[in-house]
């Protein structure tokens, strides 16, 4: 089940190929039909029109989503004469971020192929094998850190180049979206925690941010427009920890990996996130990025600058795509 957030009242619909089921809209159709007087009213309490709402009704929400997408599946966007419209093409509504306004935790440093660009420029390391690098990783421990947006881009949305910077790069990520409350939890029950996945754009800031300290206020990782996801989160269908992703700049592939090949689990990171910390239903985890940003592909010079061709600028495009996703 591909779940998106759409149009001007950011309601949730289901994207099945070319179309955007509106589920609320569906499921209160479809008891008027059955004569119930308050069809609205009962939609809305069995299925939520906002995300995070949806989210929060579980298993019973999801179920009744499905019943409407197979009642409604196989009606042409032109053929949904009702009111309001339940069935509309996909291309004519605008899809924002599936971002159900909860918290976004990203893990740092998760992947062995990117960690080897970022220390060959850091500390001079070229001849550290993935093996190598994974060791020491895990030696060294899980970090990461909060994205605190306010507003998060959708599949679309430009995104404002920032006037402080120089090196501005993308990071394309997978991440999940958390569907139950808990804490303290094991690894080993993350799929009883995972709702469903999107993809996730980390972007960011790559000038440096002043002397490395053990808490910081992270402004390399947040600024307007430092965070993307969508096109939708799929819900039941996907194993979260064996899914491809790539990322394109103005058509060209710079970034192919997949998350079998995180450094920790996302198991891993919600036991160690979760450590006297409650998550709640629409929180969300992003895995981290691989190898192939302009920061680990950009060789510092003797002078110790990085030259800028790999870096961003404004009018390129960014893409973050997976097969079983989207883009």
């Amino acid at each position: 089940m591909k779940i998106v957030v759409f149009g001007a009242a950011r309601r949730v619909g289901a994207l099945i190929d070319e179309k955007v089921i509106d589920l609320n809209h569906g499921l209160a159709r479809f008891l008027r039909e059955k004569g119930d007087a308050k069809a609205n009213e009962q939609a809305l309490t069995r299925l939520p029109a906002r995300l995070l709402s949806f989210i929060e009704s579980g298993a019973a929400g999801l179920e009744e989503a499905r019943r409407v997408i197979d009642q409604f599946a196989e009606i042409s966007p032109s053929d949904d004469r009702g009111e309001p419209k339940v069935v509309h093409k996909a291309s004519e509504v605008k899809l924002h971020a599936p971002w159900p306004e909860r918290r976004i935790a990203c893990v740092g440093g998760n992947y062995a192929a990117h960690l080897a660009g970022m220390w060959a420029n850091r500390l001079g390391k070229t001849d550290v094998s993935i093996e190598q690098i994974t060791e020491e990783a895990k030696k060294a421990g899980q970090w990461g850190f909060w994205k605190v947006a306010a507003e998060v881009a959708g599949p679309d949305d430009p995104i404002p180049f920032p006037k402080r910077v120089t090196y501005f790069d993308y990071e394309g990520e997978v991440a999940i979206v958390i569907g139950k409350r808990g804490k303290n939890i094991s690894a080993a029950k993350i799929s009883e925690y995972v709702w469903g996945v999107t993809l996730f754009h980390d972007w960011s800031i790559r000038d440096g941010g002043g002397v490395d300290r053990a808490v910081s206020y992270n402004l390399q990782k947040n600024f307007d427009g430092a965070v993307s996801m969508g096109p939708c989160i799929v819900v039941g269908e996907l194993d979260h920890q064996d899914l491809g992703a790539e990322t394109r700049v103005n058509g060209v592939v710079r970034q192919s990996y997949n998350t079998n090949e995180m450094i920790w689990s996302f198991g891993d990171v919600l036991e160690h996130l979760s450590q006297d910390f409650t998550f709640v239903p629409g929180d969300v985890i992003a895995g981290g990025t691989s190898a192939g940003t302009a920061a680990d592909k950009s060789r510092r010079s003797p002078d110790g600058k990085r030259p800028l061709d790999l870096f961003l600028k404004v009018g390129d495009t960014v893409e973050v795509s997976s097969s079983k996703i989207g883009v």
